[in-house]
């Protein structure tokens, strides 16, 4: 069912899309590998990947001679993760989504804002009224999860030498896609309270 005024989806008021300083930084993107980081979102709304690794695309980009940084490529992410999820979520058709990109605040390159159309128009379908799609718009995901056993020279929370701690490793994907790693130290007695929660929650999982 087509929008019967622009801002409207099926008689509702729609809250118009701020790309704000983001629209910038889409003029640096060439529409070929806009429209491969849109594919890619569209296969992490169809869980089909678990994220978008913005490090190896940035890299990739960097190697075309493109000057763009992580930061920025995962702002990309975010507004275009957002804009299809919303989509799906209101079940859009091509026009819609079109009317709702036009009268967005801070508007897109009419380039960027092609590809954006032509990777909806050709596979949108494929996660309009989805519920995994929609539940990707509001929740992130653990992709990968590692840890290590060290041996601590000192440190504020170790006073002696030699002493054991635990090094922990994570992978995550935001609610956008947006994949970012994070690592983190741990005591032993730190690690065996970690322990003991997931040994817990795995007993609680096992009634369910």
């Amino acid at each position: 069912m087509a929008a019967g005024a622009a801002g409207m989806v099926l008689g509702r008021p729609l809250e118009p899309w701020d790309f704000g300083s983001t629209a910038d930084i889409f003029k640096t993107i060439p529409q070929d590998l806009l429209a491969e980081l849109c594919g890619q979102i569209i296969q992490y709304l169809q869980c089909q990947i678990p994220g978008v690794n913005t490090v190896e695309l940035c890299q990739r980009f960097q190697a075309a001679g493109i000057e763009i940084i992580a930061s920025d490529l995962a702002k990309v992410v975010n507004v275009v993760s957002s804009v299809f999820s919303t989509a799906a979520k209101d079940n859009l058709s091509t026009e819609e989504l079109s009317m709702r990109l036009g009268s967005a605040v801070g508007t897109l390159p009419k380039q960027a804002l092609q590809v954006i159309r032509h990777v909806w128009n050709e596979q949108g379908k494929s996660i309009t009224g989805s519920e995994d799609a929609k539940s990707r718009g509001m929740v992130g995901q653990l992709i990968d999860f590692q840890w290590k056993l060290g041996v601590a020279v000192g440190s504020d929370s170790c006073r002696s030498l030699k002493c054991p701690y635990v090094t922990m490793a994570i992978k995550v994907a935001d609610a956008s896609g947006h994949v970012t790693s994070k690592s983190f130290e741990m005591t032993v007695p730190q690690f065996q309270n970690f322990y003991s929660q997931f040994k817990e929650m795995a007993s609680v999982l096992e009634t369910v």
